[in-house]
């Protein structure tokens, strides 16, 4: 499976989660309206920290160290087996603490607590969240692309399905149980379809646990846990902040150019993940190394741009599908937001040597430095600019995280 295949396929799954998001999007602003959108982005925001606690970050680790031991290595079930029990032992741990702590939670995340039951409902279903998760990154690791997209492709069918149904029963609620559960119940659809595969199998995880591998997945978990920190923390600050001086209507404004944003990428994010991180794992070539970088940007950065431009130029149409009238007043965050995804994206074909290749200090130092950035200029800016000042802070940003990464990844390959 080459970039190419996984870029189609990636986009076929990419095209059920638009769909998906579709549907979802115009129920929420249909029933909910742009402050509930909010609400749901606090809560996202919430649960992907969770998730990544409870899953002790540990997943990009299977995914690498599944590629670069290969599927007849003696160390797969060892692998296997410590993060099965690392991933039972933090789900638990964290699951327990969400119900304990439910109205805690409920009253800072979403402002009320009338929504501890969420948590509670959370707390109990996250431990299937973290086996799908594990199932997925060792079928990711294996490399066994399609089996991946097709689970990810029924995912997004269900998600459409069920949360349609909870927002129309049950409005801003449903839509936080659907959070807070539809992964849950993949799990079992993840387990029917690898019933009878050769590698994940039950004997391979009952070996003991192996503290060797349990560091080097360790050394992946503090890379993790700082994007999981970062990333949503920063979003939850900077909607907190534009809510506070702007107003919640315009939090949901921006939440919602930040949902297009990232479900476009998707076509994108989800290549980088399924193929690039196992492959750039194996390479221990500079000159392979190298290609695969150019081999990134040939194909990935036009969809980028291609997507983005299409995205622009239909942004008036795509509101009115994806939302309603009263989202019009996000049409000015377009511009600035399309220009920040194609330096992301840039940025990020060579961010993954990082996480590929182990550079834990500096991938942790760059993360943290390139988020406070964001978050301190987006609340400047914001305090200028009003809302979309948000979006400047995006593309400047993304540009300086771009220019670091050239900058790192040519002494990388002149030194290995």
């Amino acid at each position: 499976m080459n970039l190419v295949k996984t870029s189609l396929l990636s986009l076929v799954a990419t095209f059920f989660k638009m769909l998906s998001g579709l549907v979802i999007n115009k129920a929420i602003s249909v029933y909910i309206g742009p402050a509930g959108l909010a609400v749901i982005g606090q809560f996202q925001n919430f649960s992907q920290v969770v998730l990544i606690a409870a899953q002790g970050a540990i997943n990009s680790g299977v995914v690498k160290y599944t590629a670069e031991y290969g599927r007849e290595s003696p160390k797969i079930p060892y692998l296997f087996s410590t993060a099965l029990r690392i991933s039972l032992v933090a789900s638990v741990s964290v699951g327990l603490l969400l119900v304990l702590f439910s109205s805690f939670f409920s009253s800072r995340i979403l402002d009320s607590v009338d929504y501890n039951f969420i948590f509670i409902i959370f707390g109990f279903t996250i431990i299937l969240f973290v086996l799908n998760g594990l199932l997925l990154s060792i079928i990711n690791g294996l490399k066994e692309i399609r089996s991946y997209i097709k689970i990810n492709i029924i995912q997004s069918l269900y998600s459409l399905i069920f949360t349609s149904l909870l927002i129309y029963f049950f409005s801003l609620k449903g839509a936080l149980i659907a959070l807070a559960t539809n992964q849950s119940i993949i799990f079992f659809i993840t387990l029917l379809m690898i019933r009878k595969h050769e590698i994940i199998k039950w004997k391979n995880f009952t070996s003991v646990f192996d503290k060797e591998i349990s560091k080097k997945l360790f050394a992946f978990s503090a890379m993790a846990i700082t994007s999981a920190i970062m990333v949503p923390t920063s979003q939850f600050i900077i909607r907190d902040y534009i809510a506070t001086t702007q107003g919640m209507d315009q939090a949901g404004y921006w939440q919602g150019v930040w949902y297009i944003s990232t479900t476009y990428l998707l076509i994108v994010t989800t290549a980088l993940s399924t193929y690039y991180l196992p492959r750039l794992s194996e390479i221990t070539s500079k000159q392979e190394l190298k290609k695969e970088i150019l081999q990134g940007y040939k194909i990935l950065l036009p969809i980028v741009i291609a997507c983005g431009l299409t995205i622009y130029i239909l942004r008036d149409f795509i509101i009115y599908l994806l939302f309603s009238d009263s989202f019009l007043p996000m049409k000015p965050l377009f511009t600035w937001q399309i220009i920040g995804d194609a330096f992301k994206i840039s940025s990020w074909i060579l961010a993954y040597i990082m996480l590929a290749k182990s550079m834990t200090k500096l991938f942790i130092l760059s993360e943290i430095t390139f988020f406070l950035s964001l978050t301190i200029l987006s609340c400047i800016l914001v305090s200028y600019y009003g809302t979309i000042g948000a979006t400047y802070a995006y593309s400047i940003s993304y540009l300086t995280y771009l220019l670091f990464s050239i900058i790192l990844i040519k002494k990388y390959t002149r030194e290995c």
